[in-house]
């Protein structure tokens, strides 16, 4: 085996380490929260030691940050991809839907893809210091949704769509947190999407439809 070849072995056996360890920290996160956790539980469940820790993210408290963000970084990932698949003609009403997918998932999926989400949501409250890496991804799910929002609702400036998105962002993350997200979390999909996607187009909507 050449020294390349088993610094690449290194190199991913590291990773998984990695990787295995924020898998643990944000299953314990998820299930107790912040205060509950403690290192020699992660590392148990991991399978790895307590020095791996240290020496792939420096502390409990980075880990446990570290987790979390990469839980909202595939919540991202997943809102971009679902309004990326939309064409340019999209309705409100398909915009809304796949704005709100990725939270209809969680909600309908309940149990631990719920309590992460939940945790995520928490946390972004007030984010930890090194969330401003994923400043790009909100921005791109941000200019997604106003790309498709703008032609059907003409007359409504850029910044108004921003505001109208941040609205229906918060409204989701409020979903996780709030009882009403476990009464969801009963449903179907199909039921939770039914419910909750014209809440989400009338937050893009605004008072555009007054009068009508």
């Amino acid at each position: 085996m050449t020294r390349v070849e088993k610094t690449d072995l290194r190199r991913e056996a590291g990773q998984r380490t990695r990787d295995g360890l924020q898998t643990a920290a944000l299953e314990l996160l998820a299930q107790r929260g912040q205060e509950g956790v403690t290192l020699r539980e992660i590392t148990d469940r991991a399978g790895a030691n307590v020095a791996a820790v240290s020496y792939h993210f420096g502390s409990l408290k980075k880990l446990c940050d570290t987790a979390i963000e990469h839980a909202l970084e595939q919540y991202l990932d997943d809102k971009i991809l679902e309004l990326d698949s939309l064409a340019s003609t999209a309705t409100l009403h398909e915009v809304a839907t796949a704005f709100a997918r990725p939270m209809v998932r969680a909600l309908a999926a309940g149990g631990q893809d719920l309590a992460v989400m939940r945790t995520v949501a928490r946390v972004g409250i007030e984010p930890p210091k090194g969330w401003e890496r994923l400043d790009g991804k909100f921005d791109r799910s941000r200019r997604g949704v106003v790309r498709l929002l703008a032609p059907n609702l003409p007359g409504v400036d850029e910044q108004e769509l921003i505001f109208r998105t941040r609205c229906a962002a918060g409204l989701l993350n409020w979903l996780a947190l709030a009882p009403i997200g476990t009464e969801l979390a009963a449903l179907s999909a199909e039921q939770i999407e039914r419910q909750l996607v014209p809440v989400v187009a009338g937050a893009f909507r605004g008072d555009a439809a007054v009068g009508r």
